[in-house]
């Protein structure tokens, strides 16, 4: 007697083509977010009263944070381009 199989095989490129997909997804939306949140930065910058001494403190840490922001999102699609092309070595 024949039984089916029960579990789910996937090749191991698939799994490494999944996992790029999800770290390209995330660095990608991670750039888009920083790139938004920049645009409300700035227009709130506008807004804002003139004579505030926390702006320029604000603004320094902002853009710090922004750049993080960017490396990792840079980062992330950098792992997913690594790991697409591993896949196809496989």
């Amino acid at each position: 007697m024949f039984y089916a199989q029960s579990e789910l095989i996937l090749a191991p490129a698939l799994l490494l083509n999944a996992l790029a997909l999800v770290c390209a997804l995330c660095g990608g939306w991670l750039l888009a977010a920083t790139q938004w949140r920049i645009a409300r930065a700035s227009s709130r910058a506008t807004q804002a009263a003139v004579g505030s001494s926390t702006l320029p403190a604000r603004a320094a840490s902002t853009a710090r944070i922004n750049q993080v922001f960017y490396r990792f999102g840079a980062g992330a699609l950098a792992l997913a381009l690594g790991l697409s092309m591993a896949s196809r070595m496989l």
